[in-house]
């Protein structure tokens, strides 16, 4: 379909490039915050790179809970905020923060207290037990703190204020990597306390973001919501929120929770293979980070248009998206791929890491189309109000696809981490098609919880 340009829609395209500039640059700084622990963790040792691997997949999936309210609050505030109902606006946010804390509560304390049994579920080798126990209690520890910086990071980017998360993520970095060289090391006297120097430093930027966050949205963007709102509880709005929530969530929570099942197959593949994953995993995060900003630019962007019930607007935003999506996508993981040896040999010594994230490389460029278009579709069917869909496509295809031919093709067949990753690619690429033909469809409109 040819995007049709008009002033109108370079309007909107301009609105949406607004909101993703400071999204794609506060996820890249995200993403940078993992990339230098890894980076860092790698100069202290090998182990204990597979091991916060291990447990960094354990946590994020566990935490994909808070993302139920955090999917939520993005919609229902983005298509209020559309329609001009502030109340409504108001009490969506004193819920979000209110269950999302007391979420965060519950899951830090079960990830704190159940650290050995979930570490031995993932089949984590006996020797990286050291490494792992003591980063799981404090990066699993302190997710209370991560539930609410999703939560107010969802807030503000609903309200186009998407350049305060990033200032914060700007700060934060710098505190994790002055953190870390100090901790992990232990520079100017400080005892030498490798993964665990690196875990007190996430905890504390944590913190940090907490405290700023909030202080901006009370400040700066929003009064606190008026207790007269919540009298009587606005169950109505409790329920929307699980309504967009549970199955948006529940798409993210199958595809780590496939993902957790594929990092026990590499488990089985010796350290080196789990080691070269860990690595590659945050080496390609780079090629889509673009990719998820403008996915939740649209996101926010489309969840305006849905409340004014300007619906063919929406539409042209999604396509749009995607070219961009797309085309930034390839051009990164090319780059990647091509520069594959540079990159492992800078980050680890071991000859067969090295050949191993190199042919994977490679064949993740296939794959990141796929990735670019899911992520854009799936934000956009989510913010039209159309949950459901996206959510069984990703439990059927991700485990029926990648889940499944992962093991027969790395296990069964013996093609190793090579195999893992065309299992991975082929569920990108169908899913992919499902999303933009179900988009096409326009089944999505009249789905709005602002009728």
């Amino acid at each position: 379909m040819k995007l049709v340009t008009t002033p109108q829609t370079k309007l909107l395209r301009g609105q949406l490039f607004h909101l993703t500039n400071p999204i794609f640059f506060e996820t890249l700084l995200l993403m940078l915050t993992g990339a230098t622990d890894v980076f860092m963790l790698s100069r202290f040792s090998d182990d204990a790179v597979a091991a916060s691997g291990v447990v960094n997949q354990v946590v994020f999936l566990i935490c994909l809970v808070y993302v139920i309210t955090t999917i939520g609050t993005s919609v229902l505030c983005a298509q209020y905020l559309g329609a001009r109902q502030e109340k409504n606006v108001q009490q969506v946010i004193g819920v979000s923060l209110l269950v999302n804390l007391l979420l965060g509560v519950i899951v830090s304390a079960g990830l704190y207290c159940f650290a050995p049994q979930l570490l031995h579920v993932m089949g984590l080798k006996e020797h990286l037990f050291t490494y792992g126990l003591p980063y799981m209690g404090l990066v699993g520890g302190s997710s209370v703190f991560l539930a609410v910086i999703l939560t107010l990071g969802a807030i503000l980017r609903s309200h186009n204020k998407a350049y305060y998360p990033m200032w914060v993520a700007l700060l934060i970095n710098i505190i994790n990597v002055i953190g870390n060289y100090f901790l992990i090391f232990g520079h100017a006297g400080l005892p030498r306390l490798g993964i665990v120097g690196a875990g007190i430093s996430t905890l504390l930027c944590r913190l940090v973001a907490v405290v700023l966050l909030t202080w901006i949205l009370f400040a700066k963007v929003s009064p606190v919501p008026p207790l007269k709102y919540f009298k009587p509880f606005p169950w109505d709005k409790l329920k929307n929120l699980l309504v967009v929530g549970l199955p948006g969530a529940g798409e993210n929570l199958s595809y780590d929770l496939s993902q957790v099942v594929i990092t026990y197959f590499t488990v089985l593949l010796g350290t080196a293979a789990l080691t070269a994953r860990t690595y590659t995993m945050h080496i390609v995060m780079f090629s889509y980070v673009f990719a998820i900003a403008i996915g939740h630019g649209a996101s926010i962007t489309i969840g305006h248009l849905v409340g004014r019930a300007r619906n063919r607007a929406a539409f042209s935003i999604e396509k749009y998206s995607i070219r961009w999506a797309l085309i930034i996508s390839m051009c990164i993981s090319l780059l990647t791929a091509l520069f594959g040896r540079q990159i492992f040999g800078f980050l680890s010594q071991n000859p067969e890491v090295v050949r191993l994230g190199c042919l994977v490389l490679w064949v993740d460029v296939i794959l990141e189309i796929g990735r670019a278009v899911n992520i854009t579709a799936v934000n956009s069917l989510i913010a039209s109000g159309d949950v459901f869909f996206p959510f069984w496509t990703g439990v059927i295809v991700m485990w029926g696809v990648a889940t499944l031919l992962s093991y027969v093709l790395g296990i069964g067949l013996g093609w190793g981490l090579v195999g893992i990753w065309l299992a991975m690619t082929l569920d990108e690429l169908i899913r992919a098609a499902v999303f933009e033909r179900r988009w096409r469809s326009r089944k999505w409109q009249n789905k709005a919880f602002t009728h």
